[in-house]
């Protein structure tokens, strides 16, 4: 029999919640992120009793232990098998051989061509079961680079317990990522384009999560991957391509392009769920805090520079807080400490300790727009595969961190067609739009522009609460 599950903040100061509890409280009262009290472990045996598993199936055998106590397995599996129902391909996230150890996991064949989909259509399932269980209504608040938010939204659209409310950075995505928000015209879905960066939308969610008497009064909960339930949806691609390629009996490395460290977290957490995860590659833009940090210990805050990638154009990531907690010996003090001591000066100060454990499983490259559109076109020449840039950075950072013998599958996380410009930049070629998204471009767009404060963003989200309630 499975335990019930409870979940910890990493700063040490917010209560304890079951798996529905952190669904719906998104960031720890106390300003951390909640994890799991005690890690579930897979023996070797109960690894190899999932391989061949349909995907949907498979996820909710890994997911189980993460929603023990609050959610039962057969509504769970019931809920897996609903959110992936309708993926654009039959495996969901089928596996593809680039070179003889080199492979990619494409997790874009969810209906807005990018990774998000995976968790988001499974939380959008979530939260209308937990709501309706609980009788309640919530105001789901993110910040998106580019992905998150149309993952969002069409998780969540026309839910009748949700409002939505989505920050991104007002011209900084692409024009698909944008139009993919911005054209879902449901009465319960509100888009804000924030003057600033991803950072600053960030900021500002955490912002209004700070403020205890509006978080209240709003019913706010979260999207972003700094709920725990997104990270508990993403560990089984891992899982599922690692298995396929001989796991537990072989080790297996991964590459993923990371700006927020949610999605690379999701592996670590794979690898202590009992994988044999060997490496982690991150691979970064001109945003490179991650790999600077592997290198050099230099965890310090630049401005955001636009690039090509723009779901990586990001200084702060947000999951590297649940990181740090491990590293420290879950020493919730310490982490608090130097994660409150970031946000004074700009700089993280992780002891040296727990640095040099980071870099015996992590490895960082970080590429810029050029070097970009150098991997996209070599891997076009040499594999006919046709990368958007976050994928080819991440395909450049497996190859970089390579192990001899060691298969490395890098993610990726969107479809090429959502970054056209880029595209034919690199390669000539613009990948088309699937026929659901054909008409994008003549589609209404429905967005505000705000000013990058925390009083405008707050008033926008009471009136969209308010709007709805009338």
């Amino acid at each position: 029999m499975i335990r019930a599950m409870r979940y910890i903040s990493t700063r040490g100061r917010a209560p304890t919640h079951d798996f529905a509890g952190v669904l719906l409280a998104g960031l720890a009262e106390d300003g951390g992120l909640y994890v799991p009290e005690a890690w579930p472990e897979f023996s070797p045996a109960e690894w190899r009793a999932l391989r061949g598993l349909p995907y949907p199936e498979l996820a909710a055998r890994v997911i189980a232990p993460f929603t023990a106590g609050a959610i039962g397995y057969d509504t769970l599996r019931r809920l897996c098998l609903d959110a992936y129902a309708g993926f654009g391909h039959p495996a969901v996230v089928p596996l593809v051989q680039l070179d003889h150890d080199l492979f990619v996991l494409e997790l874009f064949h969810g209906p807005t061509l990018a990774f998000k989909d995976v968790a988001m259509q499974l939380l959008g399932r979530l939260f209308d079961h937990v709501l309706r269980d609980q009788d309640r209504r919530v105001t789901i608040v993110g910040a998106t680079s580019g992905d998150t938010g149309s993952a969002a939204i069409e998780a969540c659209r026309d839910r009748d317990r949700v409002e939505m409310v989505i920050l991104h950075p007002h011209g900084r995505t692409s024009e698909v990522q944008r139009r993919q928000m911005t054209t879902v015209l449901s009465p319960n879905i509100t888009n804000l384009a924030v003057e600033g960066t991803f950072d600053d939308c960030q900021d500002l969610v955490k912002g209004m999560f700070a403020d205890a008497p509006f978080r209240d009064r709003m019913r706010l909960g979260a999207v972003n991957s700094i709920n725990w339930a997104r990270i508990a949806a993403q560990i089984p691609y891992y899982a599922a391509a690692a298995l396929a390629l001989g796991a537990p009996d072989r080790e297996v490395a991964f590459a993923v392009p990371t700006g927020n460290f949610g999605n690379v977290l999701a592996a670590w957490g794979a690898r202590r769920m009992g994988l044999p995860v060997a490496r982690l590659s991150i691979g970064a833009n001109a945003n490179d805090i991650l790999p600077r940090f592997l290198a050099a210990n230099d965890m310090s805050m630049r401005p955001v520079l636009p690039t090509l990638s723009p779901s990586m154009d990001i200084q702060v990531s947000s999951n590297f807080e649940r990181l740090l907690f491990e590293l420290l010996g879950r020493d919730p003090d310490a982490c608090a400490a130097i994660m409150n001591g970031f946000r004074r000066d700009g700089r993280m100060a992780v002891p040296d300790p727990s640095w040099r454990e980071a870099t015996t499983l992590f490895h960082g490259l970080g590429l810029d727009d050029p070097a970009t559109e150098t991997e996209i076109r070599r891997l076009h020449a040499k594999a006919g595969y046709l990368a958007d840039p976050h994928t080819a950075i991440g395909i450049a950072a497996a190859r970089s961190g390579a192990l001899p013998g060691v298969p490395c599958v890098a993610m990726a996380t969107a479809h090429p067609a959502k970054f056209p410009d880029a595209m034919r930049v690199a390669t000539g070629l613009v990948p088309a739009l699937p026929r659901h998204l054909s008409d994008l471009y003549q589609r209404e767009e429905r967005v505000r522009v705000v000013p990058n404060r925390l009083d405008a963003v707050q008033d926008a989200v009471r009136s969209a609460v308010l709007r709805n309630a009338a």
